[in-house]
């Protein structure tokens, strides 16, 4: 006897898939930042160790380069020049304590904005966020920094000068600083994929800056007109506050800090919004 037939099944009809291409401009996933984490501690790492090995001075370097330029400032501006500071505080602790973030700022803004470009066989051989590397190069930039303010709170009792209780204000300021490093250099990084003479007015750029941040000058000799456009420079704002927090003052420098925070926020989203559009396009181009 012959089994009985069995019903065919019929299948349903696929459902045709549409594939488009991503938007022009994608969600930033912080999330995904996250969990990558280890690879932007691995880099941050790898870059400090990069920077300092095969030197015979090591991270003394990063004692030197503010403390020689505090010496070049103080003679130029201090003696020859004549420029006064804020409340007769001596000009050397006056310059060092204004070039102490000034120095973060440049070394994360320099070394973020060419790191794309000098990790080109790590970004062509496998995936991850691209963000991590210009993050990696502004947080190796905070070792340094580190150890010039050990250098600077070692410096002040030699002055007569005792930390203020706006102190407690340098995380945030420090934060600022981070910020607006990471915010021209993401700017600068995607730039310099797909334009590489990107990287030759990065020390033009940088030697600009830092005669337009009250760093060798008070921020009092900026006419009072002037200064809310003046507070539009995301570093005039930090320095104003370094110097405040360390050497204290009349009174913080409330307006001109809030400007360059909302400055450094639209400056910040804004590239990592740029970032985020330009970073599938980053292993072909580079």
């Amino acid at each position: 006897m012959s089994p009985a037939p069995q019903p065919l099944a019929i299948e349903p009809p696929a459902r045709a898939v549409r594939a488009l291409p991503p938007g022009a401009w994608q969600p930033l996933d912080l999330g995904e930042m996250w969990h990558y984490r280890e690879l932007l501690w691995f880099l941050t790492l790898r870059d400090i160790r990069v920077r300092y090995k095969q030197t015979a001075l090591g991270a003394l370097w990063a004692v030197l380069q503010p403390a020689l330029t505090m010496v070049v400032f103080s003679l130029v501006f201090g003696r020859l020049a004549g420029i006064p500071t804020d409340g007769g505080i001596p000009y050397p602790i006056f310059a060092f304590a204004a070039l102490l973030p000034w120095q973060l700022f440049a070394h994360a803004l320099t070394q973020s904005s060419g790191s794309l470009v000098q990790n080109e066989r790590l970004i062509t051989r496998v995936y991850f966020p691209r963000l991590i590397i210009p993050l990696a190069s502004v947080a190796s930039g905070v070792v340094d920094f580190a150890i010039s303010f050990v250098v600077l709170i070692a410096m002040m009792p030699f002055f007569g000068l005792r930390p203020s209780a706006g102190l407690l204000a340098l995380p945030v300021l420090v934060l600022m600083a981070v910020a607006s490093a990471l915010a021209v250099g993401v700017w600068l990084s995607a730039w310099n994929v797909q334009y590489r003479d990107v990287r030759y007015t990065i020390p033009f750029l940088t030697q600009i800056w830092l005669f337009a941040t009250p760093v060798a000058y008070p921020s009092s000799l900026i006419p009072d007109r002037w200064r809310m456009l003046y507070g539009l420079n995301p570093m005039a704002g930090v320095v104003d506050g370094f110097r405040w927090a360390l050497l204290g003052g009349a009174r913080p420098p409330g307006l001109p800090l809030l400007v360059s925070a909302i400055a450094v926020g639209i400056l910040l989203l804004g590239g990592l919004y740029y970032f985020r559009r330009m970073e599938r396009t980053f292993a072909d181009r580079i």
